[in-house]
């Protein structure tokens, strides 16, 4: 049981929604569609369910092509944010509408419900009515009546979004187990980097209409093919500054130099664009002798609680194309327009082509 989406693209009114894309997703795989708000993920997926023809391209579904097929007529199920149950029926009811749609005998429908309710934990509410459900237990019925149906193809259009994070923790555990259960390709839609790794399967970046890359997520995670994967896989954005390659040695200007070793050493001379994600940045003092000092100002901080993010800008310019962000433990109370010493470990550093292409992978990538 495969998708398939050979040269895929999607116009309208003269705007491209989706740019010709190749990918084939396999069964029983958890598939990731990550990208900013309008990076294109419903729009793609709307595209694998038939809710939406391709202005170019074919959609395979078992080597057969559907392009033209109804989404009625396909075996397809789809979750939104929004919990759509019907408020006037019992759960038990909700999770039966597909199979009575289908004319399923009442044994067999009865059979059914109460399997996918015990699946997702639900087996003691199947009396109440949706409105009398927590968030997460709605958002699990929605869950149950998609599974229900026996869809081969089940889409799931960032349907955590609106849950708070005891919610989403909960249900982000849960899902990849559902997912094994039914054996069924689930494609999951997520702004979120950290979503992506939890679900884990494979990962699709999307930046505007384009798939830039596709493989198993912690491959894509740690392996960007370019720097705008590397910017939709990173939570803040991945930091980059440009540098020079001289020999055996990395130019960062600004007298900021570092030895070109490892994968670097084999680049040739010329100029590239360092990347480095927030969490790998740290105040001097706070890190081994290795790491590379860079100059700064602080823009800002935002408090989480347990964590800091600092808005820096590099040479002292906030509002520079060198805006970074750092993530650091702990709670630190620095004012703005403070000038910081910033460290990077040269392990975590990747290397870019200035057109964007991935040169050299940082060398903990390599390692894992």
């Amino acid at each position: 049981m495969t998708l398939e989406l050979k040269a895929v693209a999607s116009t309208a009114e003269g705007r491209v929604h989706i740019h010709p894309t190749d990918l084939t997703l396999e069964k029983g795989t958890m598939n990731v569609l990550l990208g900013p708000t309008s990076a294109g993920k419903t729009s793609l997926m709307r595209l694998m369910a038939g809710l939406d023809q391709p202005t170019r391209g074919r959609v395979f579904w078992q080597g057969r092509d559907v392009t033209g097929m109804r989404v009625q007529d396909r075996k397809v199920a789809m979750v939104y944010q929004q919990f759509i149950n019907y408020p006037a029926m019992s759960v038990y009811d909700n999770i039966a509408s597909p199979l009575r749609l289908m004319k399923v005998s009442q044994s067999e429908i009865d059979r059914q419900v109460r399997a996918t309710a015990d699946m997702m934990k639900l087996t003691p509410m199947l009396d109440r009515k949706p409105l009398e459900l927590s968030g997460g237990q709605q958002q699990r019925c929605a869950l149950a009546r998609a599974l229900v149906k026996g869809a081969g193809l089940v889409l799931l259009d960032e349907p955590l979004a609106n849950l708070d994070y005891k919610l989403r923790e909960e249900l982000r555990v849960e899902i990849p187990k559902i997912f094994e259960a039914s054996g069924a390709i689930f494609v999951y839609a997520t702004t979120e980097p950290e979503e992506a790794l939890l679900l884990g399967g494979n990962t699709a970046a999307l930046w505007e209409g384009r798939v830039t890359q596709f493989g198993p997520t912690a491959e894509v995670y740690r392996r960007p093919a370019d720097r705008q994967t590397a910017r939709v896989f990173s939570d803040p954005p991945m930091n980059f500054t440009p540098l020079v390659k001289r020999g055996n040695q990395l130019d960062f200007g600004g007298g900021v130099h570092a030895p070109a070793s490892g994968e670097f050493a084999a680049l040739a001379d010329g100029r590239y664009v360092a990347g480095f994600r927030a969490n790998h940045l740290a105040l001097a003092g706070r890190h081994d002798g290795n790491a590379i000092e860079f100059t700064c100002r602080l823009g800002g901080t935002e408090i989480t609680g347990s964590e800091t993010f600092l808005h820096l800008g590099r040479n002292g310019d906030v509002g520079s194309n060198e805006a970074w962000v750092g993530l650091i433990h702990g709670v630190h109370d620095l004012h703005r327009g403070t000038e910081l010493k910033i460290a990077v470990d040269p392990s975590f550093i990747y290397l870019f082509t200035e057109d964007g292409a991935l040169a050299a992978p940082a060398s903990y990538a390599m390692a894992g």
